[in-house]
């Protein structure tokens, strides 16, 4: 799938590229004029942000966490292929970290590289200061991805040695970069402190995305628009989910949802067809890397996340997986969300998510994880308009989607003949289900409407030619009963 790259804004390429990381009482060590933006790019724009670190004792991670919860970022710890202990770095002693640091050729090797590097436009590089550098593991990091135009914003952390040299060898190894001032912090910095250098780098950043507008102006009957999620990948706006459909009538139908322009399908365990919707995936006849799928694990696989995940994976049989959810809140979802995190690090996984968790339950998810979910998938139908969640979720820079946006399993039919959405329905010549489709939209929530029935796929995709008023949209949020017709 094609990612929209976004650029800072002009402004920031003013500044130079002076010391990797700086303080009020510490010199820049180099000073180079920043390349000039990407040709073609715009002011205002956002940027995908990625927070790379490495950490032994914890005090960097601390920090990176810290700007990946301000920015939105997606975070990736470096890590070595063989991991350091306790002897490793003890300095007092002919230790392995010293005998790295002073050998500058030294490239200990990293278990592995973020998963598309390529989508993110600015990088923060954190690391420790190890004898006045950034330790050799940093080089090999820089040194196996590819930086081309990129912005790198370093952040070191010592409680108390100076900065000496450590970005002296780190602008070299990625020239083709756009290095600008980074800090020094200690293990203790407040947040109100990161917020105000991070506020200094005239950066705008993704958590300015507003989920509750989407771009629906540049979809057509067909074809959906696309929102980037807070990982950086985009996802389409409409997508077929696939409940109750099994065996060959699940594969048909994905094929033929492809065929008509879909490229977003939603999938669970519970649901029994991911061998089925791999399947079709593979055999529509479209490049894997154009269709977003997405999954769901559910409670009674917390307990053993690696071997739910392995299951969804082998089951799929399309190298990894764009999208993955809780089923809902269980015992263990924290335990099986950090699985899910550890994935997206090994690129297995690409996004991360939850299902059925409203103010009270995502308020209190997202302080015990380090990857904040891209989306919350929940009941949102006309009679159930969660009115009070989804802004709540959107405003934590969250995708809210409707798991069924039809009326509720059992409870169509009452919906799809209710007077007021036929009359609307009417007005526009279109279908009460293409009415109730275009409200979610333009309420921003995703929907994935289900169906074996190639017709009715059209019609589902169909929502781009025509645009509810207001005054409409005002009818429709008074049809809200607070009629939820699942317990979770």
């Amino acid at each position: 799938m094609k990612i929209k790259i976004f650029s800072m804004i002009m402004s920031m390429f003013s500044l130079t590229a002076c010391a990797s990381c700086i303080t009020t009482d510490d010199d820049p060590i180099t000073e180079n004029p920043a390349p000039d933006p990407t040709p073609g790019t715009e002011a205002g724009d956002n940027v995908s942000v990625l927070v790379a670190y490495f950490s032994c004792t914890g005090t960097t991670e601390g920090i990176a966490e810290g700007i990946a919860d301000i920015t939105g970022a997606s975070t990736f710890r470096i890590e070595a292929e063989v991991p350091y202990t306790a002897a490793d770095l003890d300095y007092n002693n002919d230790c392995r970290a010293n005998r790295e640091q002073n050998n500058p050729k030294a490239r200990p090797a990293i278990k592995s590289m973020p998963d598309g590097l390529d989508r993110y436009d600015v990088v923060f590089l954190g690391y420790p200061i190890w004898w006045g550098e950034a330790p050799r593991i940093i080089s090999t990091f820089l040194e196996n991805g590819d930086f081309k135009g990129k912005t790198i914003v370093p952040f070191c952390t010592s409680h108390s040695s100076g900065l000496g040299g450590s970005d002296r060898n780190l602008h070299s190894l990625a020239p083709d970069a756009v290095w600008i001032p980074g800090r020094r912090f200690a293990g203790n910095t407040a947040k109100t402190e990161l917020e105000k250098w991070i506020s200094g780098l005239d950066i705008k950043f993704d958590t300015d995305m507003d989920y509750s507008k989407f771009p629906l102006s540049e979809g057509k009957n067909g074809k959906a628009p696309t929102i980037r999620l807070s990982s950086g990948y985009d996802m389409p706006v409409v997508g077929l989910g696939t409940y109750s459909l099994t065996g060959d009538v699940c594969v048909n139908s994905v094929k033929s949802a492809i065929s008509l322009g879909f490229r977003k399908i939603d999938t669970a365990h519970m649901y029994g067809n991911e061998v089925e919707v791999g399947r079709g995936v593979r055999e529509s006849g479209v490049p894997r890397e154009e269709i977003f799928v997405a999954t769901k694990i559910y409670p009674n696989q917390y307990g053993n996340p690696e071997a739910a995940i392995d299951e969804c994976l082998r089951k799929l049989d399309l190298g990894y997986v764009d999208l993955m959810l809780l089923h809902h809140p269980g015992t263990n979802d924290v335990k099986a969300y950090k699985a899910m995190e550890r994935y997206v690090r090994e690129g297995k996984i690409r996004s991360i998510g939850v299902s059925c968790y409203y103010i009270k339950e995502i308020d209190e998810f997202i302080r015990q994880v380090d990857i904040k979910p891209v989306l919350v998938q929940n009941e949102v139908q006309p009679y159930y308009q969660d009115t009070d969640v989804v802004p709540h979720i959107q405003n934590l820079g969250i995708a809210v989607e409707a798991w069924y946006p039809l009326g509720g399993r059992g409870h169509q039919k009452e919906l799809l003949s209710d007077p007021l959405l036929t009359e609307i329905a009417m007005r526009h010549g279109k279908s009460v289900v293409q009415v109730i489709l275009r409200w979610d939209l333009q309420r921003g929530v995703v929907v994935i409407p289900g169906s074996s029935n190639p017709d009715h796929m059209k019609e589902n995709i169909s929502i781009f030619d025509f645009e509810l008023t207001e005054d409409e949209m005002t009818q429709i949020a008074a049809l809200n009963r607070n009629e939820k017709h699942d317990w979770y």
